[in-house]
């Protein structure tokens, strides 16, 4: 029943949640503007994307990284990271694409796979940081944040285009889908799942940062990696959607989170015996610069004087 459903579900179902009763909700994928139709799929991405650079922006002086660098690396990296994300998709169904190029880019249609994006952002950002002479590693702990945020909101694209959920299920937090027909199935909302997983993680490194606990350029990334891909290791394996190695059952991004997570958690542990000097931290690099460049001024305003 469930692969005959699949295709049918996709804008039409009706969404209910049995753990709330009687609730339930149709969202319209898309809504329309001047005989223009906006799909709220590009405009909740757009705005995680907006909120993540905001958020970036405001507290990148905690990394001895300017707004003004995160707004230039922001203009870059949007546009890139989409491309990244819907060639990663792509390539993963190829067969399909070549049977129907048209379909190559129509991505308010779904079909953004996270991990292209972040490939195609750590290319940018090296560039980038390579240009305006500031450590990689620096660079991404700040932008894991943004990258967070945008996940969390990005993932109820999802919801309005009723994608990206599991397997039928009888769990008390299972999302029921109404076809047009009155057939209903009981699926992992598996959106909501990553949505929350990365909410607790979001949570986390904002606390460990204001509590001072970052060593070392790259924890907070490293700790991203190991968290972000144990929870996608898990929650891959409840979907439906996921794209496969050739005629495998081997996962693409359950396989890549498992590696990710083990290669992340190894670093931390290396690191974690490692002494790490504070000012070797960016930030502190800076900020000692700064005091220099002050007593310099001084000590000239000074000799000026005398």
């Amino acid at each position: 029943m469930f692969p005959v459903l699949f295709e049918t579900i996709q804008r039409d179902s009706v969404i209910s949640f049995p753990m709330f009763g009687d609730f339930s909700i149709n969202p319209p994928a898309y809504f329309t503007v001047f005989g223009k139709n906006i799909y709220f799929y590009g405009v909740i991405i757009a705005l995680g994307f907006i909120l993540g650079t905001v958020y970036c922006a405001r507290n990148a002086k905690r990394f001895g990284i300017t707004s003004d660098d995160i707004y230039d690396f922001m203009l870059w990296t949007v546009p890139c990271s989409i491309i990244g994300a819907r060639l990663y998709y792509v390539l993963f169904r190829l067969p399909h694409y070549i049977e129907h190029p048209s379909e190559i880019f129509a991505i308010w249609e779904g079909g953004l796979a996270i991990y292209g994006g972040v490939i195609a952002g750590i290319i940018i950002a090296f560039i980038i940081c390579r240009k305006k002479k500031i450590p990689l590693s620096a660079m991404l702990d700040i932008l894991v944040y943004g990258l967070l945020i945008g996940q969390i909101l990005g993932r109820w694209g999802n919801f309005m285009n009723r994608e990206a959920f599991g397997a039928e299920t009888t769990v008390f937090c299972r999302m029921g889908l109404t076809a047009p027909d009155g057939t209903t199935i009981f699926v992992h909302p598996t959106f909501l799942y990553e949505s929350l997983w990365n909410l607790a993680g979001l949570i986390f490194l904002i606390i460990f940062d204001r509590k001072g606990k970052r060593k070392y350029d790259g924890q907070c990334l490293l700790i991203y990696f190991f968290w972000y891909g144990i929870g996608r290791a898990w929650i891959e394996g409840l979907r439906t959607d996921s794209l496969y190695i050739g005629s495998s059952n081997i996962r693409v991004s359950q396989l890549l989170s498992v590696i990710l997570a083990l290669a992340a958690l190894t670093v931390l542990i290396i690191q974690s015996r490692r002494p790490h000097k504070p000012e070797d931290l960016f930030v502190n690099r800076v900020k000692a610069q700064a005091q220099s460049d002050m007593q310099g001024e001084a000590e000239v305003n000074n000799a000026k004087e005398e």
